[in-house]
């Protein structure tokens, strides 16, 4: 069975762990990283010496890099849905999830951390507000590319949708400012029919 190193209320981990419930993978997650600690054990670093969360072992693979792992496990168990072998579509997919990591991770992880993971009178407003119009920026971008149905590459649920999907739910989660963006709305109100999303991401952030 493939075992899933990391805490659950990790984006990265739950990328893992929605991708596995679209592809019918079972799986064992053993808790890890932010307050479990673990990572910083010999045993694991043996395995991840980034000291991070995700990682997976599949038999004898050991991986992490939670889009790389997201590529390996839908390749390995044929999920071409996910995981296009057109050249195009794939590229398409892939674009999405470079975006996540380029794009998004900053300023949704900025204002995770100052919101939730910061006492009050320690929190740096001003930072605070300029990754709230960074986000807006990056989120305006998908509600200019996203169609009035389907998903982030195409009229199918794809990789691209599980790296940026995560992120979606927070923004609609975060206590802030957040003008209409209509048809990221209703692409968050698609993803959220999906019962690896409902199960894994509409969790209460922490």
């Amino acid at each position: 069975m493939l075992k899933i190193w990391g805490r659950a209320n990790s984006s990265n981990v739950q990328k893992v762990l929605w991708a596995c419930e679209e592809i019918g993978i079972p799986f064992e997650r053993i808790d890890a990283g932010g307050a479990f600690g673990r990572t910083r054990e010999p045993e694991y670093l043996a395995m991840n010496p980034n000291a991070l969360v995700p990682t997976v072992e599949d038999g004898k693979v050991v991986l992490w890099e939670s889009n790389t792992i997201l590529r390996y496990l839908a390749t390995t168990r044929g999920a071409t849905k996910l995981y296009p072998t057109d050249p195009v579509q794939r590229a398409m997919t892939e674009r999405w999830m470079d975006w996540q990591l380029a794009s998004v991770n900053a300023p949704m992880g900025a204002m995770l951390f100052g919101w939730y993971r910061t006492a009050p009178e320690k929190r740096d407003l001003a930072a605070l507000e300029a990754a709230r119009k960074t986000a807006l920026d990056v989120w305006t971008i998908a509600e200019g590319m996203l169609g009035a149905d389907g998903y982030i590459a195409g009229p199918d649920l794809t990789l691209g949708d599980i790296a940026v999907g995560i992120f979606v739910h927070r923004w609609h989660q975060y206590s802030i400012e957040r003008p209409a963006l209509p048809r990221l709305k209703a692409y968050y109100d698609r993803l959220s029919r999906h019962e690896g999303y409902r199960k894994h991401i509409l969790v209460p952030i922490t």
